[in-house]
């Protein structure tokens, strides 16, 4: 039988043939893609004709290409719908990965070529992406050890390989820890609690052998506990299950792993001749240096810490009033934000539940988008990886631009957060491929037959990753590698970051907000109410973010830290971190820095990019509006179309004319006075 991954994928738009995929499948299709690429790497390192953009630079753009279509596959399912296989065959073939891609960036025969190349460059006659794909291409050989040699190189090598199974155990550690724990209440115990919430967490019990409500590790859960639990005690156990994900001995203890990700991070950004990983990571970015980093975040961290504490007095003398002595806890912190929040803005989140469905905010989106940039979206009938994602064709003027792919609810076998990923790309080369695109979130799932409700902070995740998406299917470029968001990690949250704002257009939500029994339009006042709620606790919101921000800088700027625990304690005490505020990502569970290091010395990116986002819908404002089409067109001919082929500060000053400074986003978080 031949294997379905290798086989031509004959399925409605080329979508994997996930009904004919089983876990077996995955194992010998990894190993048969990766003798192809090495192949395919040997023919263009063995060539005997004088290196061209063709032969070397565009050979290696399409020598995994098999690869990456079967890694794809299995990545996207693994990371939403893990199964015990799945997860063994993470742990054994990230090591394989490794190697496969130290071969290539240390393969002396092939770096020859493409460095030829480089110090031929101004004589290739090149397009401005043929010149930015070279100089990448170079760049990232560079970066991967290609002038290492002998011991070295070996060493490298051995680094890399660890840091691979690392991270894997980490991401496996985490999911155990969120998967295998749960809080059995009663509905006494929830009182005030969104309907939906209550009902996914009654299914939660049920799923665990419980008569009534449950409730797990997943944020779309443990948030409306938190906020609507009056029992001090329960939110104190809930809040501490929470905080200790990845810290509670045993075998998915993860202090160790990060202190030994972190020691190794070092030694590889020294034996490629950097003092720091924060040196080696931020060269490629927009910050470009730790310092730079830290000025942001620090600007940004005295106004927020100011807002924070003196909410926190407040919500003391709340605290107190109930008969509690002692300070404000961190567990007690969304309880009673959510309590001043009711009495202050006449606000809840029970409030707002008919009005925000999932399905409602998915045609919100899709409609943003095509009043901005004309595109269309229809179902799709296909086989899927799990019974709960959906699809879309997107279309525009009748040409097929992408197809979606929208994964929504909340499960035990799906990691925890938001993501946007692709089963395909958009490229050109070779002919004209558009992108399959992958929105995972976790929202409550409701009782079979009841429309499922989204928090207004839910709604935001929503269109946040929509973003992204956008990012993917609306690429105009020809080489996969600098398409879509192959660009700085500072800069790729910009896109999503700024389509959230469309979410806070009134016209969008008096739409698209309507009652799910009578279809009546969001009223008037609960949308003003809610729109003015929007920066409601943005001091906590702040403090939890740029402190995580700044504990991830300081474990890569300068040597690694023995105890990563220690170093975090310091950090936060010389930061003056308010006692009742937690990290939004504490180190055992701080998945964006550890699974892996696109996040690691990067953390702070999604602030370095609403600084943008901020001020690009600004643009907006002061142009014709929120659905300018002059701008419109700008933001994708500059932004979302260009994927990686310009530096990513260029691209910002070709959209808007200049680069931004903080004010717009500390007065878009309620940090800044608006001028009179």
């Amino acid at each position: 039988m031949t294997n379905p991954l290798l086989d031509t994928w004959d399925t409605p738009f080329g979508l994997p043939p996930f009904a004919c995929i089983t876990d077996a499948d995955f194992g010998p299709a990894i190993d048969a893609a990766m003798a192809d690429g090495r192949a395919h790497i040997a023919a263009i390192a063995e060539a005997t004709e004088p290196p061209n953009l063709a032969n070397t630079i565009e050979a290696l753009e399409q020598s995994s290409a098999l690869l990456g279509r079967v890694l794809s596959a299995f990545f996207g399912v693994a990371s939403a719908d893990s199964t015990e296989a799945r997860e063994a065959l993470m742990r054994e073939v990230s090591p394989k990965l490794s190697a496969y891609s130290t071969e290539i960036t240390t393969n002396a025969a092939l770096f020859a070529r493409i460095e030829a190349l480089w110090e031929a460059r101004e004589t290739l006659d090149l397009t401005e992406e043929q010149a930015r794909l070279l100089y990448l291409t170079r760049r990232r050989f560079v970066r991967q050890g290609a002038r290492l040699e002998g011991a070295e190189r070996d060493r490298l090598a051995q680094v890399m390989e660890r840091l691979s199974v690392l991270g894997t155990q980490f991401s496996q550690n985490l999911l155990a820890d969120e998967r295998d724990w749960h809080l059995e209440v009663t509905e006494a115990d929830l009182p005030g609690m969104p309907d939906y919430v209550l009902a996914a967490a009654r299914a939660a019990g049920e799923e665990r052998g419980w008569d009534g409500p449950a409730i797990t590790l997943s944020r779309s859960l443990i948030v409306p506990f938190l906020q609507y639990c009056p029992d001090r005690g329960h939110r104190q156990t809930a809040y501490t299950a929470w905080t200790a994900r990845g810290a509670r001995g045993g075998e998915t203890d993860n202090r160790a792993i990060a202190a030994e990700i972190l020691a190794l991070r070092h030694e590889r950004a020294q034996l490629l001749g950097y003092d720091s990983f924060a040196d080696y990571k931020l060269e490629t970015e927009m910050a470009r240096t730790p310092g730079a980093v830290r000025n942001l975040l620090m600007e940004v961290w005295k106004p927020a810490r100011a807002a924070a504490e003196a909410d926190a007095a407040a919500m003391t003398d709340m605290l107190h009033a109930d008969g509690h002595d002692g300070p404000l806890e961190p567990w007690d912190w969304r309880f009673y934000a959510e309590r001043r929040r009711a009495a202050e803005q006449d606000l809840n989140e029970a409030d707002l539940e008919p009005y925000l469905q999932l399905d409602r905010m998915i045609e919100a989106a899709f409609a943003c988008a095509g009043r901005l940039f004309g595109l269309e979206f229809a179902p799709v009938e296909a086989d899927l990886y799990h019974p709960d994602a959906r699809a879309w064709e997107v279309t525009r003027r009748g040409r097929h631009m992408a197809v979606f792919v929208g994964d929504y609810f909340a499960r035990a076998s799906k990691r925890s957060g938001a993501w946007c990923t692709t089963f395909r790309d958009q490229q050109k080369l070779g002919g004209e491929i558009r992108p399959i695109v992958l929105n995972v979130c976790n929202f409550a799932k409701p009782p079979e037959g009841r429309p499922a409700f989204l928090s207004y902070d839910d709604a935001r995740t929503l269109f946040h990753e929509f973003g992204h998406a956008l990012h993917h299917i609306l690429s105009d470029v020809t080489y996969e590698s600098l398409s879509g968001t192959s660009v700085a990690r500072d800069f790729v949250e910009l896109p999503s970051q700024v389509y959230e704002h469309w979410l806070e257009v009134p016209e969008v939500l008096s739409e698209f907000a309507t009652h799910a029994e009578t279809g009546a339009a969001m009223p008037a006042d609960l949308l003003d109410r809610m729109l003015a709620a929007a920066t409601w606790d943005m001091g906590f919101q702040t403090v939890e973010y740029v402190a995580s921000a700044l504990v991830d800088l300081a474990f890569h700027d300068g040597p690694p830290p023995a105890d990563p625990m220690q170093r975090q304690a310091e950090v936060l005490a010389g930061i003056g971190m308010p006692a009742a505020i937690g990290m939004r990502h504490a180190t055992p569970h701080f998945a964006h820095v550890f699974s892996g290091d696109g996040y690691a010395a990067g953390y702070y990116s999604y602030m370095w990019s609403e600084v943008m986002d901020a001020d690009a819908f600004e643009a907006f404002q002061e142009a014709g509006g929120p659905f300018d089409p002059e701008m419109a067109a700008k933001l994708e001919r500059h932004i979302l179309s260009a994927g990686g082929t310009v530096e990513a500060a260029e691209l910002y000053e070709r959209f808007r004319g200049r680069m931004p400074g903080p004010e717009a986003l500390l007065r878009g978080r309620g940090l800044l006075p608006e001028v009179a």
